[in-house]
């Protein structure tokens, strides 16, 4: 007797996949960034990209939907009357056949003919309960009486294979003593789950068991525990398919079972297993059902198997929707998700929770002081780098001129130093090129001992002072207007690739942040890409210049260098008492109190740029009237060009017009 049985597979445990392509954790964490400046938390943020996946791999919500059309197509092309139709299939046959003999067999008494006639002719229309008539029939036809025979056997497989996976194919052909040695192992594992039941099972009971019965278990379970969620789960299903049939269905294959074999032992072992099972795992779905719409009959093995899979299915598209507490993607059930979808589907799945790991564990994401998670320091600085990149091939482009280095071109040198790029002409810092060299030798296993050799990414170069030094002041409007016109995300985007600047190519110049809604605040620049877009009215730009005012006040011997990004006239401004007046349209007060602070920076040399968003004829009558009594400037950039304006003014200041390009951008 061979086994044949449906395969099961074990929950993955780690280690590498030699088809999962690499993790891109720069788009996962561009996205994710992306997601934070528009206003999602970094939680939320992350669970929309795992969501959404990425350019060339499936998110979780393709996978889910993978999951239901495949429930959907198991439940349309399936039904249940697979079981009966065999058997009807099979009645027919042994009525045919039989009808046959007696047409044939000119020795047979007429009257016993006739009786015989009668018999098959006056058949019950159910087919349980023809087969149930037939039990004592004396067959005249040995084609008839074999036909009939595999009635019996027919159901004592199927009942079978409802409970153990692969019974059917595997009890074809079976002899008695096959079939003895099934009525035994029911036998055995009865006494098995009553001991376990009343605690009085050990090690020793399951291991004999397995010995002597191991062969009907190809799932090859380790415990007793192991055992029982296997057939548990089994015969839950099996529950699950009868109460998806019709009660005349029902009511049939209800009859039809008591036919197996020729046996009411079996079914009496059966049903003892099944109570057994439904004492030790009541929290099995044992009275659930579903709705069968096909035309491919399914037999009572076949259904009960197609039942595991909506059941798998349904734990699935609970995992893959993340929406319980405690959600991680290393919940998901990967080897079931190859079984149902195929292994592509698991490989993105893996990647995906690759992706959620590296990025809670890679040091992307931390919890704050109130708890909350923030991109960190880290992501900040990878994000700030990218977006710098890109703002200069937008100012590389708007030159239309070659690319020049321009910080440390000449002057006294800064103390600091910076990796050699090409076309650097500067002198070298040999302190760092040499340690840069001796630290990637012995992390490459070498000794320096033994011989150092420079290596491009070692060299670092000084830089040099060509410049005054700047404190540099960015005010960005935060009223709501900024994100209802789609503007809050570039603003953020430029706050970032300006700070990515000044804290790796600028270290001598100081920057402030400086929001301003109702109120304006000073903020670090993980605040600000983390601030969600508030409906508050007002845009208190006085504010502001107070707070840029106290900022250029503590570094008096730098440059005071004003960048104001706005897309609306100033319509608050801070009483005597510190509460924020507000008024639309803007008050005269207002007007008057915001020039007067401008007016005030600009008689200490402040360097002032307003960038206008929009086009509001009243703010750009206010920003040209105000650029011009601190003689500063007016841009007009798209919302897209922000930032290469505001870092391109920036740049400006210190360099007088002379040629920059993008190879400041790190």
């Amino acid at each position: 007797m061979t086994a044949h049985h449906r395969s099961r597979y074990s929950r993955y445990r780690g280690g590498p996949d030699p088809l999962a392509p690499p993790v891109d954790l720069a788009e996962a964490l561009d996205a994710v960034a992306e997601d934070v400046m528009a206003g999602y938390s970094p939680r939320h943020a992350l669970q929309e990209y795992l969501r959404r996946g990425g350019r060339n791999r499936e998110g979780l919500d393709d996978l889910a939907g993978r999951v239901q059309q495949r429930r959907k197509n198991l439940l349309g092309r399936h039904n249940l009357d697979g079981t009966l139709n065999e058997v009807q299939k099979l009645l027919d046959t042994a009525v045919l056949e039989e009808r046959k003999q007696l047409a044939r067999d000119a020795m047979m008494d007429n009257t016993d003919r006739a009786f015989r006639e009668m018999q098959l002719q006056n058949l019950p229309k159910s087919t349980a309960a023809a087969v149930s008539e037939l039990a004592s029939y004396d067959w005249q036809s040995s084609t008839a009486r074999e036909a009939y025979e595999r009635i019996k056997d027919l159901l004592g497989r199927e009942v079978l294979d409802q409970r153990f996976a692969g019974m059917k194919e595997a009890l074809e052909g079976a002899t008695e003593e096959d079939r003895a040695a099934v009525a035994e192992m029911l036998q055995d594992l009865n006494e098995l789950l009553d001991k376990h039941r009343r605690g009085e099972d050990t090690d020793a009971d399951f291991q004999e068991f397995m010995a002597k019965h191991g062969q009907f278990f190809p799932e090859n379970p380790q415990s007793v525990e192991e055992l029982v969620d296997a057939l548990a789960q089994r015969a839950a299903a099996a529950q699950r398919l009868l109460q998806s049939m019709s009660a005349e269905q029902r009511e049939e294959l209800m009859r039809l079972s008591a036919q197996a074999f020729g046996s009411p032992e079996l079914m009496a072992q059966l049903g003892q297993l099944d109570a057994n099972l439904q004492a030790l795992r009541p929290g099995e779905d044992w009275s659930g059902s579903e709705r069968f719409e096909g035309e491919e009959g399914l037999g009572l093995g076949d259904g009960t198997g197609v039942l595991q899979d909506l059941a798998e299915l349904d734990e699935l598209a609970e995992q893959l929707s993340q929406s319980y507490n405690g959600s991680r993607l290393d919940d998901l059930d990967l080897d079931a998700l190859a079984r149902q979808l195929g292994q592509d589907a698991a490989v993105s799945a893996r990647t995906l929770a690759e992706i959620e790991r590296a990025m809670h564990d890679g040091g992307f994401l931390q919890r704050g002081a109130d708890g909350d998670l923030r991109l960190s320091p880290q992501a900040m600085r990878r994000l700030g780098r990218s977006l710098l990149r890109d703002t200069a091939k937008q100012l590389s482009g708007r030159q239309g001129r070659r690319d020049t280095r321009v910080a440390g071109a000449a002057g006294e040198q800064t103390g600091s130093s910076r990796p050699w790029a090409f076309g650097d002409a500067e002198p070298w810092d040999v302190t760092r090129t040499i340690t840069n060299a001796i630290r990637r030798t012995i992390a490459d296993g070498g000794n320096p001992r033994h011989g150092l050799r420079l290596a491009v990414d070692d060299i670092e170069v000084t830089e040099t002072e060509a410049r005054t030094q700047a404190a540099v002041a960015l005010l960005v409007d935060v009223s709501f207007s900024m994100a209802a016109e789609g503007r809050w995300v570039p603003m953020k985007r430029t706050a970032l690739a300006l700070h990515h600047l000044v804290s790796t190519r600028f270290r001598g110049d100081r920057l402030q942040l400086i929001s301003f809604g109702r109120y304006a605040r000073t903020m670090d620049i993980g605040e600000l890409t983390a601030l969600p877009a508030f409906r508050e009215q007002g845009t208190n730009l006085h504010h502001g210049l107070l707070l840029a005012g106290r900022f250029f006040r503590q570094h008096p011997s730098m440059q005071p260098v004003l960048l104001v990004v706005t897309d609306g006239e100033p319509t608050a401004h801070l009483l005597a008492d510190g509460e924020s007046w507000f008024s639309y349209p803007p008050d005269r007060e207002t007007i008057r109190v915001t020039v007067a602070e401008l007016d005030r920076l600009g008689r200490a040399g402040t360097q002032a740029t307003f960038f206008r968003l929009g086009d509001d004829p009243g703010l750009e009558r206010f920003v040209v009237r105000m650029a011009r009594r601190v003689g500063g400037r007016v841009v007009a950039p798209e919302a897209g060009d922000l930032g290469a304006a505001v870092v391109g003014e920036y740049l400006r200041a210190h360099f007088r017009g002379r040629a920059f390009g993008d190879d400041w951008a790190g």
